[in-house]
């Protein structure tokens, strides 16, 4: 299939948390993503700030705090806390037949050290390895934070293991 459309590149994926500190250290710590700003306090008022979240967002968010986090790629993890309404956890982090994103995806050298390290930092693994292609070692595992956000962890780049 042949595309007219300009090309685009990933930038970042954003995911909603109950505590954002934690979560920052968390995604440093177990995933090596590194702070590039934040956290930043947004309050919904009449600033042009404010306004423009407010655009987004709509009314009676109150206030919001949030952070960007980037991966060795330059690929960016967005992640936000919200006051109002609570950020509460979903019944079912996974329904996969909902339509929207039910997971995000990275790449490590080591899908089952990651998987673990990701399990013993108080996330969990939620299915056993996958192996896409047996004779060149391209594997998945699916696991979550400690907040309940589905992560696969891939075991080559996405363009090699599909193309």
């Amino acid at each position: 299939m042949t595309s007219t459309a300009p090309p685009v590149s990933f930038s970042h994926v954003g995911v909603t948390v109950p505590d954002l500190s934690a979560a920052i250290e968390w995604y440093g710590r177990v995933l090596g993503m590194y702070l590039l700003k934040g956290p930043i306090e947004v309050v919904e008022d009449d600033s042009s700030r404010g306004r423009a979240v407010a655009s987004i967002y709509g009314t009676d968010f109150q206030r919001f705090r949030f952070a960007h986090l980037c991966g060795p790629d330059g690929v960016g993890l967005e992640l936000f806390h919200f006051d109002n309404p609570p950020t509460t956890p979903r019944e079912n982090n996974f329904e996969y037949w909902r339509t929207g994103m039910h997971h995000f995806g990275v790449t490590a050298r080591d899908v089952h050290a990651t998987a673990e390290r990701i399990a013993s930092e108080g996330g969990r693994i939620r299915s056993a390895p996958l192996v896409i292609d047996p004779g060149k070692g391209y594997a998945v595992i699916y696991c979550e934070d400690p907040w309940g956000t589905v992560i696969e962890v891939c075991s080559h780049p996405y363009a090699q293991m599909w193309a």
